[in-house]
């Protein structure tokens, strides 16, 4: 495998960096891939990591981000196998190519600007109370203990990728090299989404708290 060129997973996902992937692999282009970043991660050199792409309605995204293998949770007898990854590094794709039976790219990788601000402690702390605020909602619990340490770099990925946010929203931040800036705009949308689930709520309380209203007379 050449070291140069970034195995391409496409998929109907966005992978934010830290946010955890659980994958099953049964297509023998995605095992010989997945096999290959082993066999790299075991000897410690070459394509440890392999590019996620957003992949719908036949068009594939170029900006993405690796995975990097934590482990493998699960081998069946036909070669199949459940993976447990996190979201690591971003990229840009410049160019592809099918040479080998999996896509493969050259990428130039890319992080924040040096210069980029990141949120000041209310701000963050605003985003994250609105975050608990989203998980009590969607798993119907007032119990939502949430922990999320500084530093507040990456903070805008960590709280969109737990949250059901549309996959074009989240494509649309992952190229950003601003936390300031995502973290915004992250905060607006999940504002938006309490507003949204709690209108549900509401909803299904009228109807009788099952979502279906009853026929009267």
């Amino acid at each position: 495998m050449d070291d140069f060129l970034l195995p391409l997973f496409p998929l109907e996902t966005v992978l934010l960096p830290e946010a955890p992937l659980p994958l099953h692999i049964f297509e023998e282009r995605y095992k010989l891939l997945i096999g290959e970043c082993l066999k790299a991660k075991s000897t410690g050199g070459g394509q440890q990591e392999f590019g996620v792409l957003l992949a719908k309605d036949q068009e594939m995204r170029t900006v993405g981000c690796t995975a990097r293998i934590i482990n493998v949770t699960r081998k069946y007898a036909d070669g199949r196998m459940d993976l447990f990854t996190v979201g690591s590094r971003r990229f840009e794709v410049l160019y592809t190519n099918e040479e080998e039976a999996y896509l493969r790219g050259s990428v130039e990788f890319f992080d924040d600007d040096v210069d980029a601000d990141i949120p000041d402690e209310q701000e963050a702390q605003h985003a994250i109370e609105l975050f608990r605020q989203a998980l009590q909602r969607l798993h119907k619990s007032t119990d939502m203990p949430v922990h999320l340490p500084q530093p507040y770099r990456h903070l805008s990925f960590r709280i969109a990728a737990p949250l059901p946010l549309e996959l074009e929203f989240k494509q649309q931040i992952l190229p950003l090299r601003n936390e300031t800036e995502r973290l915004r705009r992250v905060t607006r949308v999940i504002a938006q989404l309490i507003t949204q689930l709690n209108f549900v709520q509401k909803a299904r309380s009228k109807a009788g708290g099952n979502g279906n209203l009853h026929p009267q007379g």
